[in-house]
């Protein structure tokens, strides 16, 4: 029987039982497969409370979505319309407008929540 997750102990139990149903086969819409669903969530849910993931910084975010993307600093000049732009935002020496972070958010497909923390 699949029961929320309330500490560490039922935590672990759960990561336990879904590596285990992820070892197996599973058909779809099966009793252990609508198991493992169900644990996933729980554990989601779970980890999401008691293990919170920081957002990264704006800058932080471009410079791994420009590695991601495979594309250069000079691709960001072209973005935000000039080289020392650039440059001057990488640096930290200037924040974001906002119609730079309209861009980034078109362009790098970056979260504007993001784009717009204080740095």
């Amino acid at each position: 029987m699949v029961r929320p997750i309330k500490n560490e102990q039922q935590y672990e139990e759960a990561l336990t039982r879904v590596y285990v149903l992820l070892q197996k086969d599973l058909k779809p819409d099966s009793k252990e497969s609508d198991e493992m669903e169900i644990l996933s969530i729980l554990v989601k849910e779970y980890e999401n409370e008691h293990y919170p993931v920081a957002q990264p910084s704006p800058l932080e975010a471009i410079r791994f979505r420009l590695e991601q993307m495979n594309m250069s600093e000079a691709d960001l000049s072209e973005i935000l319309g000039a080289r020392s732009r650039k440059s001057e935002i990488l640096s930290g020496k200037r924040k974001l407008s906002l119609s730079m972070i309209r861009k980034l958010k078109e362009k790098l497909n970056i979260p504007a929540d993001v784009l717009i923390q204080v740095y």
